[in-house]
């Protein structure tokens, strides 16, 4: 599985309009094929920065994902709202348990 982060900082009066954009593009991303999970995560520092986080079956689900027509649609959208350039890359599970440390 290929685990996918992308970083998004927003101009801040453009936020409403990604929301709405992810929203609206969320189920149609996810149906892509090798698609096996998408979310959004929003900076806790910098609350106009959000991150998607997404599962795909492999690098080629990803890259299909991304020749498509619908990213062809959604990413331009999303680039225009951004303050700075998306940081995008691409990670893997490395098998460690998580640990619950609380005493």
């Amino acid at each position: 599985m290929l685990i996918r982060l992308v970083r998004l900082p927003l101009h801040p009066d453009r936020v409403a309009d990604f929301l709405a954009l992810f929203e609206q593009s969320r189920a149609r991303i996810l149906a892509q094929p090798g698609c096996r999970h998408l979310a959004l995560w929003q900076d806790m520092d910098a609350p106009a920065t959000y991150c998607t986080y997404s599962h795909w079956t492999d690098a080629a689900a990803l890259e299909a994902y991304r020749r498509s027509a619908l990213f062809g649609q959604v990413w331009p959208a999303t680039k225009r709202l951004l303050a700075s350039p998306a940081l995008a890359f691409s990670v893997r599970e490395v098998g460690f348990e998580s640990v619950d440390v609380r005493t």
